[in-house]
């Protein structure tokens, strides 16, 4: 549905004629029949997205989705619907400029016309093969374009250049996972569904930084034995706090209620999957949060603990509407900006602010852990300075963008973080992530104490703060 709210601004009608022209010309372009339609006004032809490296071309039956670097030109996508993606769509058209948007993004997408074809995307210029020195050139040359983190993690990427010269074909995998490794950034991956390779940046780090304060049985060394504690330790909570008396909805997402007459308990566990797709993930999650919402007021309590430890991201904007009921008013929550070339762009500013028919502004503690990560590490970032809101954990895992994805020549997809957040201050938490403001609130997530003595440290500490 397309709401169009008359209006008297100049700026406005303009706008409205614009969208109303892109209608007409999108729906005749997408027509087999029409022909009528002027050259100059169709949407057909080259456009990129230079901070993504992107290049579209549109044409009458289909569309294409490239990716470019220094090293050349891949194909990502040659059947490329937009709406496919987040359920973008246009707003605006102009001569040179499109402008996609999606309630599931922050932000807008500007793609600028290309006055000519582009020379490295040529059909007899694209990169489609598996020679393992070809798919190094493009997989260094990625990073080298579009990564935004190299001096905040200390990495000189230039020496590894020279490892093409190493490169062969049973070893091309072993020698991009070292390197991906080096970079101990959670949005950082290899994907080769034909290879049977899956590589996480993060992981070592991860593992390392939960294994801090657990011995013997309890050490983590892969995903499996990490997702037993958590089952565990999960466990703990329902039965030893929530006394076995809680709501969960039927996805499995959020949990929520009392520990105490005063204190509620609310878990997220992800910022994604709420809705059946995802043209009604944002209707769902709202309706879940008015149902939690509302049993969360009709409760009494005036304190709350918000659990994130276990929460492994998303999309940003299920954290914002998430963040927005528990805020009192509108503020500028952050700042986004992208690496393009040696610089940035714009950097933009977000706020957010309350909705719903309530919001719960009492005293909040905040669980946090390493494992807390990208929109989740959002939504504390919204959170964190709000006066009435503590936040008691570890530091989350520090890769707050959202993840670029590229394509190398063999098919492999690559993922990367190539925009920087920071606070409304000004601040980056990039690698460091964000944790407690005090060292007596620095709680681990995962402990071989906690488990020996069947109890959560961390919610154990929540209460203590809020009965003070």
């Amino acid at each position: 549905m397309i709401n169009i709210h008359l209006c008297t601004d100049v700026k406005s009608i303009k706008r409205l004629v614009e969208l109303l022209l892109f209608l007409v010309i999108f729906t005749a372009c997408e027509s087999d029949n029409d022909t009528t339609v002027p050259p100059e006004n169709s949407i057909n032809g080259f456009w990129s997205i230079p901070e993504k490296g992107w290049v579209f071309e549109f044409t009458d039956n289909k569309n294409i989705f490239y990716n470019t670097n220094a090293a050349g030109c891949s194909i990502q996508n040659d059947d490329f619907v937009l709406q496919d993606f987040y359920e973008f769509d246009f707003d605006v058209i102009n001569q040179n400029e499109l402008i996609a948007s999606s309630e599931l993004s922050d932000s807008e997408i500007v793609f600028i016309r290309l006055p000519n074809q582009n020379p490295d995307c040529l059909p007899d210029q694209v990169s489609d093969t598996k020679d393992p020195v070809i798919n190094f050139d493009h997989f260094w040359n990625i990073f080298n374009d579009y990564y935004a983190f190299f001096e905040t993690r200390n990495i000189d990427w230039a020496q590894y250049e020279s490892l093409r010269n190493q490169v062969t074909a049973d070893n091309f995998y072993d020698i991009i996972e070292e390197l991906a490794y080096v970079l101990e950034d959670g949005h950082v991956s290899i994907y080769d569904e034909d290879n049977a390779i899956e590589i996480n940046s993060g992981d070592p780090k991860l593992f390392n930084r939960l294994n801090a304060n657990l011995d013997g049985d309890l050490i983590i060394e892969n995903e499996e034995d990490f997702f037993n504690l958590v089952n565990q330790k999960a466990t703990t909570i329902v039965t030893e706090y929530l006394s076995g008396e809680f709501e969960i909805d039927e996805n499995e997402n959020v949990i929520w209620g009392l520990l105490n007459d005063d204190v509620g308990y609310v878990l997220i566990s992800t910022m994604q999957g709420y809705g059946t797709n995802l043209s009604n993930e944002l209707s769902s999650l709202n309706e879940l949060l008015d149902t939690v919402m509302d049993d969360i007021e009709a409760s009494g309590v005036s304190k709350l603990i918000i659990d994130i430890r276990f929460n492994d991201g998303g999309v940003d904007t299920v954290a914002l509407n998430i963040a927005s009921r528990f805020i009192d008013q509108e503020r500028i929550s952050y700042f986004k900006k992208a690496r393009l070339g040696d610089s940035f762009t714009e950097n933009k500013s977000f706020s957010v602010g309350p909705s719903g028919n309530f919001q719960f502004t009492g005293d909040i503690v905040l669980l946090t852990s390493p494992f807390t990560i990208s929109a989740a590490e959002l939504f504390t970032l919204c959170l964190k300075d709000v006066p009435y809101v503590t936040v008691v954990g570890e530091n989350t895992a520090g890769a707050f963008s959202t993840i670029l994805t590229h394509i190398l020549p063999n098919g492999a997809e690559v993922g990367l973080s190539n925009e920087i957040y920071s606070d409304a201050q000004g601040n980056v938490f990039e690698v460091v992530g964000i944790g407690p403001d005090h060292q007596e609130n620095h709680i681990p997530f995962l402990s071989t104490q906690d488990f020996q003595e069947e109890k959560d440290s961390g919610i154990d500490r929540a209460l203590e703060i809020l009965q003070n």
